[in-house]
């Protein structure tokens, strides 16, 4: 699933940060911030109408995305955070 679709306040971990090219800064900068394999995360608000951006929490540390960077990260709901 990607982050994009993953409802409010369910808790997920990263699986990966997809590249759409070589070098993609912005994947690069996603990994940077802490959005790496097996790291805990949750949706914790969206804006009103079409909910972009997001707000994030992974760790302490809270990042507004918009969505076309949260559709480059899978997560998965199933892994225990």
């Amino acid at each position: 699933m990607r982050l994009s679709e993953l409802p409010s306040d369910t808790p997920a971990v990263v699986r990966q940060v997809t590249d759409r090219q070589a070098p993609d800064v912005i994947a690069q900068r996603l990994r940077d911030l802490g959005f790496v394999d097996g790291e805990p995360l949750q949706i914790v608000a969206r804006a009103p109408l079409g909910g972009d951006p997001i707000l994030v929490r992974i760790g302490s540390t809270r990042f507004a995305l918009r969505a076309s960077e949260a559709a480059r990260v899978e997560v998965d709901t199933s892994r225990p955070a």
